[in-house]
């Protein structure tokens, strides 16, 4: 039952504002914890996740941030590449300015063996392994 998520069920998952959808999420899940094989959040998802999740659910990074690190916790989903994820969460609640998908990217870009993460955002820029072209 080796599965991925979609960004649609991890945020019915997440915010359960519609019975049905929120219903079948959590079975799929639950059905795959009892295989003991947890479903699957890829980066790509997570992000579209937290985009979702600020822009029409309007909540602040406190709980977007509070949300993503208790995922992995359950056991019944991981994260694609956790200590990517884990780094990026840290950067953006350390008072960045800079948004999580830039966070995101960064530390993706070190733990990928990138000395640095080239950028015209000023913001962007200033995250560690990050650098702003002029």
């Amino acid at each position: 039952m080796s599965i991925a998520i979609d960004t649609n069920v991890l945020v019915r998952l997440l915010v359960q504002d519609d019975e049905a959808q929120f219903a079948a999420a959590r079975r799929l899940v639950d059905a795959a914890a009892v295989a003991e094989e947890p479903v699957l959040i890829m980066l790509g998802a997570l992000l579209e996740t937290e985009w979702v999740l600020r822009s029409r659910y309007k909540l602040d990074k406190a709980s977007i941030s509070g949300a993503f690190v208790q995922l992995p916790e359950s056991g019944d989903v991981a994260i694609e590449h956790e200590p990517t994820v884990e780094e990026a969460l840290h950067l953006w609640t350390q008072a960045s300015r800079a948004d999580f998908a830039d966070c995101l990217r960064s530390a993706r870009a070190a733990h990928l063996g990138r000395s640095r993460c080239v950028t015209f955002d000023v913001e962007a820029s200033r995250l560690p392994h990050a650098e702003l072209l002029a």
